[in-house]
């Protein structure tokens, strides 16, 4: 039964207990305010009303409550007045939820093609039924291919046509959350802490979770990830996450961590191919100065140029932009683009490069053989090397961290992946490295 019909049911049952007169002046003014799974708001007319019912009828009004209900509730009377200041405190001390969601990411510009389709479904699945099927949602494939965009897609969905609390965060700032535990000072503040992380992580319908591959070697985090994992997953809880690599190619997080990712339904979300990379440059050109303005020669030669990676498309068109802003040509034809795109396209085009080329690049930049980058051999000189040329195969190839692996004299994928993240993030702190590769793409 609804709220309004208990109501009614309870007011019969306490008419029916006591005299009309009794009823008229104690039961007959009173308003059902609100009704949770444990409490009961009830508003009464005057301070008077509140005693008598406290200290006379309380025991009536729970015994009737729990007989239409089966539950004991805990009956708080309260008066307008009380309501509304209530209401405001509740506004002044509770700030409002953050989703941290990107409202311009949705499911009506993400563009569809083949290489995305089943994760395109299977976030709109996941979108209109949250908790009940694919859970978890495991998206996982190259950067810039749209897993975070298919990600905010969800989630503003679920809050436009739900009140149920959606989170999206990063596993850079749950760790950070998290080791913010052990950084308050000992005693309260810790417990504070500690249960406003818990409150914050656990307390949500829906949690989205972006590149969980950076919880690889941070095992406390990864046990409180887990814990988290669990507690929601047991309460019918959607829980989203995506990953540069599959849950087989993250050995270095815990077996147990791994195999929940595979309860749900992981989807792997392949480069876009030409056709696809068309469309998204055409509908990315739809919201710019450039609309109507550029083409079919010059989409196709953008197409061409960047094909592994939608960011790349986006740089391309936002340089064709500032190139035409101070150029401002009569017509952006195909010379027009090859030459405000010449410089980007140089150093960001993905090559379609095999292991065996790469090896010989590295090699011959830093003056060693490929045999080299394959032996045993740990000194700097050639560890150091051997990993730019793991991380690039990671990078410029399609192969898997297994092929890479054997290429480089049988080596462990495991090895592969902590090449790949030593050098990513090297590349952030170490300008002199992005260079160098820079430099080895262009001899490939």
């Amino acid at each position: 039964m609804n709220k309004d019909e208990l109501w009614q049911k309870f007011l019969n049952e306490i008419a029916s207990e006591i005299n009309p007169a009794s009823f008229h002046v104690w039961f007959n003014d009173l308003k059902l305010i609100t009704l949770t799974d444990e409490r009961i708001v009830i508003q009464v007319p005057m301070e008077i009303h509140k005693k008598m019912l406290e200290d006379n009828y309380y025991s009536l009004i729970e015994s009737k409550l729990f007989a239409l209900t089966n539950t004991n509730y805990d009956i708080k009377f309260v008066l307008e007045s009380d309501k509304i200041e209530e209401t405001s405190k509740k506004i002044e001390e509770e700030p409002s939820f953050e989703t941290n969601l990107n409202p311009n990411l949705n499911f009506e510009n993400f563009v569809v093609g083949e290489t995305n389709r089943l994760a395109k479904v299977a976030a709109m699945a996941v979108a209109e039924n949250p908790g009940k099927m694919h859970n978890p949602l495991f998206l996982y494939g190259k950067s810039g291919l749209g897993k975070t965009h298919l990600m905010h897609a969800i989630g503003n969905f679920i809050t436009k046509y739900s009140d149920k609390k959606v989170l999206y965060t990063t596993s850079d700032d749950f760790m950070n959350d998290y080791i913010g535990i052990s950084g308050t000072s000992q005693g309260k503040n810790t417990i504070d802490y500690a249960n406003k992380f818990k409150e914050k992580y656990r307390n949500v319908d829906v949690l989205i979770i972006d590149d969980i591959q950076y919880l690889v070697g941070a095992e406390k985090t990864q046990q409180e990830f887990f814990h988290t994992f669990n507690t929601l997953h047991q309460a019918n809880k959607q829980i989203i996450i995506s990953s540069d690599r599959s849950a087989d190619d993250l050995k270095i997080l815990e077996e147990r961590l791994r195999s929940r990712l595979m309860w749900g339904l992981p989807v792997d979300i392949y480069p876009p191919d030409f056709d696809l990379r068309c469309r998204i440059i055409r509908q990315k050109l739809e919201s710019t100065s450039l609309n109507g303005k550029v083409g079919e020669e010059v989409i196709e030669y953008i197409a061409n140029a960047c094909t592994n990676d939608v960011r790349f498309l986006e740089g391309a068109i936002n340089r064709l932009m500032a190139y035409t802003a101070m150029v401002v040509p009569e017509h952006i034809d195909l010379d027009f683009a090859c030459e405000a795109l010449k410089d980007f396209v140089n150093k960001n085009i993905y090559s379609n490069n095999n292991i065996q080329n790469i090896q010989k690049a590295v090699a011959d930049h830093y003056h060693i053989t490929i045999d080299d980058l394959k032996g045993k051999k740990r000194s700097k000189k050639i560890a150091y090397p051997r990993q730019i040329a793991m991380y690039l195969c990671r990078e410029q190839t399609d192969e898997n961290l297994m092929k890479i692996g054997l290429e480089f004299g049988g080596r462990d994928h495991s090895t592969v992946i902590f090449a790949h993240d030593r050098i990513e993030k090297d590349i952030k702190t170490n300008p002199e490295l992005q260079e160098i590769l820079d430099a080895i793409k262009k001899q490939l």
